[in-house]
């Protein structure tokens, strides 16, 4: 990738790329910046070296991982509201839990099929 020119290379997941974790801080932005990010994250090691890269001084390295962790939670809420709902959760309920309004929780996710319980799928 050629960073100063802004250009990033092929789409990539990250569990088939290079391993985001290691090295030092500089090396770890290099790699997260030639990585997209996908939302599967092969352990809580990356998702907190996402957290870390979003507040990088690196613009382009901070926008990706925030655009990565925001993928990865829209993903990780519809599982566990679909959870909730199988496991007879009202509407009500769930939004408390998100502390949202019922009406807002219910918009979102009560037209939509429900999904795997893996949310790695």
């Amino acid at each position: 990738m050629d960073a100063a020119a802004g250009r990033f290379g092929p789409r990539r997941r990250a569990c088939g790329g290079p391993r985001i974790g290691g090295g030092d801080a500089t090396g770890r932005q290099q790699r997260l910046t030639a990585v997209v990010v996908s939302t599967y994250v092969d352990g809580m090691s990356q998702a907190t070296e996402l957290a870390a890269a979003a507040g990088s001084t690196d613009p382009r390295v901070g926008l990706r991982a925030v655009r990565a962790l925001r993928r990865l939670l829209e993903r990780l809420e519809v599982v566990q509201v679909d959870n909730a709902r199988r496991q007879g959760w009202s509407w009500q309920e769930i939004a408390d839990a998100l502390e949202v309004s019922r009406q807002a929780v219910h918009k979102k996710h009560a037209g939509r099929p429900a999904v795997n319980s893996s949310w790695e799928a």
